[in-house]
């Protein structure tokens, strides 16, 4: 999916002028501040959601049944009657889309109903949200929420800083910095009121950028994403602030993505429209079977049409000719006929079905929001199901793609070790006594700040940083903690008194300080600095302000150009105190090498060691960072500020132009060392992926990081293991990437599959018997079935690892296919600095070359792309803000969340709505293929001999409700036993609980049922005088007991929900019976009083029971004997255990 986060209509920009709403609005026609996230209106709410509503194929049939039954020819029910079913499924769902709106149109009224204040004539006055137009002015205090998108004028700070949180816009807890123009904030601060141009560009969605200028005094001031800020931020830590609305309403960037994420189908409801339309095929025949046997009735009786009942012509009234039947001729009685029966049987095709998996999907969400044992006490937050549509899938889940840093690590960054001028620092294997006692030999006079993160520094750096040395060596050190205090967007914030802060610096007393950044990493080098005697505490548009081992050292801020991901560094210009100017650079290592400059010999030695430290750095699962600085003169200074200034100003290309600026001074750098920032893995990953990959799941990870760093990672977290083959592609071009996958399959003996079918037969040939095989017997064993050269030697697990260069032309040229057979082969897949789309590229090759299942989790803004690409997408809550989770499906606290997602709900959910869909096929075709027996027995006349009102009731309440509690609340299994044997969780890849075998034996058990059900009341009242209401009495009682008993076989675990609703269901089916035949005017008046003191009428009943079900009994039991399944085998240990503890141990042997 992708934003159009293009800023269109460069040519055509937008113009505000600066408090002059009216002048801004008289040229263009700007949106309102007005917001409205509602769908209906109460004047479009009925046609309009029974629209949407309509877009179910299974509505439309049932509405044209319905407009069938009220043509008189054919209205085989009552006309009222028939529009029931179809008037309560479209009911109730209105009625929750009209809920859900409402709760809707009341936010919107809350929302646009709020105050802020405007500037007028005589100062700021109340004016509520929606009022709020293009070109006010507007005064925002402390804490207040951003009412629309507004460029900063002026604040209560004399450098024009303010400080605002952006949680309810990209969920990020940390604070940012925006920046008033010192001009505008100047002018405010003296009163004077400003006017002027902003030219910006048209609304978009791109929250991270934006380009404008202001026209101010005959003077253009560059205008970008530091000076706006945006509709649904808080103003924090700063007193006010003013700015001047460019964005109001539905143009502002909030409201522009607030798009949903787009829906999924689960695979589940795809295979049931498959038996959908078997059913159909069967319904057809069935029609067919009644038209022509209608048609040939008639014609062997034609002669005797004018006395026969029901069909003669003339209607005989006290022994006169009355009016004559409609009849229209044998051809369209047939027709006729053939419509009507349709209708008849029109619940072949379940309506209930749609609105029972609805209700029982919402159950499961309920009860997988309020597992305990998913919550995140860390970060206070609760599992969250955000879409219905897909519960079951989690039990089908084939390919895990996940992020790594902040998914399967704490994304919580902790300096470690350094590289400066080719030494290695932060190896010191002194105890904590030893290094506190250097610290403080170093130190000397103590600390002055106190780190809201405490970290414990190395001494011999402590030394280094600190001692008055003198040499290369100690101006490299110098400007490496430097560049990591000013090279970055830190916020520091201070606590402490305003004297001490404002007054002299090394006055007596701790000043406690903390630092806020979108970047993890930024604030951990930053943090570090301060550590080692570098603390950034002042930051302002124009200038920084740094203590360097005591001494206050206030730089000039010139320029910065911010990290990218095309050219993978960040670079600083200041001007120091003296008037030198330096430019401060620090970036990944791939990106560094190539812009080092290379004059001296020395220069090379110093690249060569710095990156032995950064491989070994890497080794450790550190991740890296290069730093490295230059000094300025004139001529190139002013050449640069000259393409800055041209870049910062422009409205077109403003990206590229400041790229080309950056190039400018980002060359010939002089290197200084590298950092190591330690992510820690999150607790209980490694047995997480562990249990996931015998459950018969493969993890793939995707990350931005190094391949050494991927690899380290991959060790601790047991997704590589000692015994694995490692295949590593990394190609810088077609032909290299298409030898190494060459190469790889001649080493390995690799002949790929011939097709895609192939793959799938082979791979459910090696999960038969899934439990009693090793995870490496079945990896060996496919690898020579595929080979089908068993003498060759055979080799352990393999594991792909391919970087984000090489995919570059795997994925745009034909290699996608070979690379897909050789990783479907590995274990493990392994991807190293692969970019956002390459990561949906990726779930795309699997989606489109397989039918397995993909699930794509991760935590950032990154991670959207292949969070919405992949089947199921979870977001993790964590510190890269909410965007993943704004993205996803499911959202959770925790990667090892996801073992319990799976084997446990995913287990339960699939199981359950797998016999849900069978079980309504069934419940529903027994109950038409009754009357289908009757029909040929009368005639085929499409009579029944059942109420209109008992036909109705049948799905909606006679046996629904059971279905939805068991859907619920079913378990084949504990918890426990699915957490303890994951191999389990391989019954949703062989789709045990719903495929088309069982779909046929379930319609071969209907069908017997069916002729049971029909044939025994008609055998044991063969001599009896009983009429058709009774008869029919006695069918619809009959069905509904033996569709509920059906089901109480097939139930796993009883509870009290399970008995009340199953027990129940027949109770009140004989209460609505009673009431049905206590009605004079109904045909079947006082029938089921006469019944009911019959005994035949009971052992009819038993019968039916006894004889329906038993074939069914058999062949579960010699099922469960003979042909066990794996879940029987560790449903029975289960079993076991609770009655003989002491068989404990032989049950586990059995279940695993």
């Amino acid at each position: 999916m992708k934003l159009d986060d293009n800023t269109t209509g460069h040519d055509n920009p937008r113009l505000i002028h600066i408090n002059d709403p009216k002048k801004t609005c008289d040229h263009s026609q700007f949106s309102g501040n007005e917001i409205r996230t509602s769908k209906y209106t109460l004047l479009n709410f009925l046609p309009k959601n029974l629209f949407i509503q309509f877009h179910r194929v299974a509505y439309l049939y049932f509405l044209a049944i319905a407009a069938l039954n009220q043509l008189p020819p054919l209205a085989v029910f009552g006309r009222t009657v028939s529009l029931f079913p179809l008037l309560f499924v479209l009911t109730v769902t209105a009625v929750k889309d009209g809920y859900e709106d409402w709760r809707r149109h009341r936010s919107d009224r809350n929302e646009n109903n709020r105050e802020a204040l405007v500037l007028q004539s005589d100062g700021f006055h109340p004016k509520r949200w929606k009022m709020i137009q293009a070109g006010e002015v507007l005064k925002i205090s402390s804490d207040e929420t951003i009412p629309c998108d507004m460029v900063l004028l002026g604040t209560s700070d004399p450098s024009g800083i303010a400080y605002i949180q952006t949680m309810n816009l990209d969920g990020e807890s940390n604070l940012k910095t925006r920046y008033a123009r010192q001009e505008t904030n100047k002018l405010f601060l003296e009163g004077t009121m400003i006017s002027g141009i902003i030219t910006c560009e048209q609304p978009n969605r791109n929250i991270y950028e934006f380009m404008a200028n202001m026209e101010l005094n005959g003077h253009f001031l560059p205008l970008s994403q530091s000076n706006i800020i945006l509709r649904g931020c808080q103003l924090k830590n700063t007193e006010w602030a003013v700015g001047v609305v460019v964005y109001a309403g539905q143009d502002t960037k909030a409201m522009l993505n607030s798009a949903m994420s787009p829906s999924k189908r689960s695979r589940l409801e795809t295979y049931m429209n498959r038996e959908t339309f078997w059913l159909s095929v069967f319904l057809l025949i069935m029609c067919l079977v009644v038209g022509l046997g209608m048609g040939l009735w008639l014609n062997r009786h034609k002669s005797q049409l004018d006395t026969l009942p029901y069909y003669r012509k003339i209607y005989f009234q006290k022994g006169k000719d009355g009016k004559k039947y409609k009849y229209y001729g044998i051809p369209m009685e047939t027709f006729f006929s053939f419509l009507s029966s349709i209708i008849v049987f029109q619940i072949m095709i379940p309506i209930s079905l749609y609105i029972t998996m609805e209700l029982v999907r919402l159950g499961q969400s309920y009860f997988m929001i309020g597992d305990q044992h998913m919550y995140d006490s860390l970060s206070n937050s609760r599992f969250q199901c955000r879409s219905l549509n897909i519960n079951e899938d989690l039990g089908q889940i084939r390919y895990i793609l996940s992020d790594k840093t902040g998914t399967l690590t704490e994304n919580k960054m902790e300096f470690k070790k350094a590289s400066i001028w080719g030494k290695s620092y932060g190896d010191s294997k002194a105890g904590s006594r030893e290094i506190d006692a250097g610290v403080e030999e170093a130190m000397g006079s103590g600390r002055k700040w106190k780190l809201k993160s405490e970290i414990t520094p190395d001494p011999e750096l402590i030394k280094l940083s600190y001692k008055d040395l003198h040499g290369e060596e100690r101006i490299a050190a110098y400007d490496f903690f430097l560049t990591l205090a000013a090279c970055n967007t830190v916020i520091p914030i201070l606590t402490g008194s305003p004297s001490s802060i404002s007054g002299s610096l090394l006055s007596d007393g701790q000043i406690s300080i903390d630092y806020q950044g979108e970047s993890p990493d930024e604030q951990a080098l930053v943090a570090a600095a301060s550590a080692y005697g570098y603390t950034l505490f002042e930051r302002t548009s124009g200038h920084i302000v740094i203590d360097a081992n005591g001494e206050k050292l206030r730089l000039d801020v010139l320029g910065l150009h911010e990290f990218d991901s095309v050219r993978k560094r960040m670079s600083v210009v200041i001007r120091f105190p003296n008037g030198s100017v330096k430019v401060l650079v620090k970036g990944a290592d791939t990106s560094m090498f190539s812009i080092l400059k290379k004059d001296l010999p020395c220069d090379d030695r110093m690249r060569h060691v710095t990156q032995v430290h950064l491989n070994d750095y890497s080794s450790e699962g550190l991740r890296t960072l290069v730093v490295a600085s230059r000094d300025f003169n004139g001529e190139l200074l002013a050449e640069w500020q000259q393409m800055y200034e041209d870049a910062c100003t422009s409205l077109t290309d403003r990206v590229v132009k400041l790229r080309q600026a950056a190039a400018l001074i980002e060359c010939n750098l002089t290197l200084l060392g590298a950092t190591a920032i330690e992510d820690k893995l999150q607790e209980g990953v490694p047995e997480a992926i562990e249990s996931l990959r015998q459950a018969g799941i493969k993890v793939w990870v995707l990350t931005g990081d190094k391949q050494e760093t991927a690899i380290s990672v991959g060790l601790s977290c047991r997704l590589l293991t000692a015994d694995m083959h490692q295949i590593i592609i990394n190609g810088n071009s077609e032909h290299e990437c298409r030898k190494l996958l060459c190469d790889a399959k001649a080493k390995y003996h690799v002949n790929y599959a011939s097709s895609f079918d192939d793959i799938t037969n082979l791979k459910r040939k090696t999960e038969h018997n899934f439990l009693e095989m090793t995870s490496q017997t079945k990896s060996s064993n496919m690898s020579q079935q595929i080979t089908g050269e068993e003498d060759r030697p055979t080799f352990g697990p393999l594991a792909l690892i391919i970087d984000g260069n090489s995919l570059v032309y795997i994925l745009e040229k034909d290699l996608e296919y070979e690379l897909f057979n050789l990783a479907t082969l590995c274990k493990v897949v392994l991807c190293c600095r692969v970019a956002p789309l390459q990561k949906a590229g990726i779930v795309d090759m699997i989606k489109s070359r397989t039918d397995d299942l993909t699930l794509a989790i991760g935590d950032g803004a990154n991670d959207v792309s292949m969070i919405q690409m992949a089947d199921v997408g979870v977001g993790i809550c964590g510190q890269e803000g909410r965007q993943a989770v704004m993205a996803s499906d499911f959202a959770m606290g925790q990667f090892r969340f996801l073992k319990r997602l799976l084997l446990v709900h995913g287990h339960w959910n699939y199981q359950r709505l797998g016999y849900l869909i069978l079980y309504n096929f069934y419940r529903n075709a027994v109950f038409v293929l009754m009357l289908f027996w009757y029909i040929l027995c009368t005639a085929f006349s499409t009579t029944s001999a059942l109420t209109d009102w008992s036909s109705v009731f049948y799905s909606v309440i006679y046996t629904s409700v059971p279905t939805v509690v068991v859907g619920i609340l079913d378990k084949d299994l504990s918890h426990k036993t699915l957490l303890k044997y994951p191999k389990l969780y391989a019954a949703g890849h062989r789709q045990e609980s719903y495929n088309m075998s069982l779909f046929w034996i379930t319609m071969l058990d209907t069908l017997w049922q069916s002729l049971v059900l029909f044939y025994v009341p008609l055998f044991t009242y063969r001599e009896s005088t009983i009429d058709i209401w009774s008869m029919g009495s006695l069918w619809t009682i009959a069905v509904v007991i033996l569709v509920n008993v059906h089901l109480a076989m097939d139930i796993q675990r009883w509870v009290f929900v399970a008995h009340a609703a199953i027990w129940g269901s027949i109770v009140v089916t004989y209460g609505c019976m009673v009431v049905l035949d206590s009605i004079p005017v109904f045909p079947n008046y006082g029938t089921i009083y006469h019944l009911v003191k019959s005994p035949v009428y009971w052992i009819s009943i038993l019968l039916i029971m006894v004889i329906g079900l038993l074939p069914r009994f058999i062949f579960k039991v010699c099922r469960q004997i003979f042909w066990p399944s794996d879940i029987q085998i560790a449903r029975e240990a289960e079993i076991l255990r609770k009655r003989r503890p002491f068989f404990g141990s032989n049950a586990d042997q059995d279940s695993s």
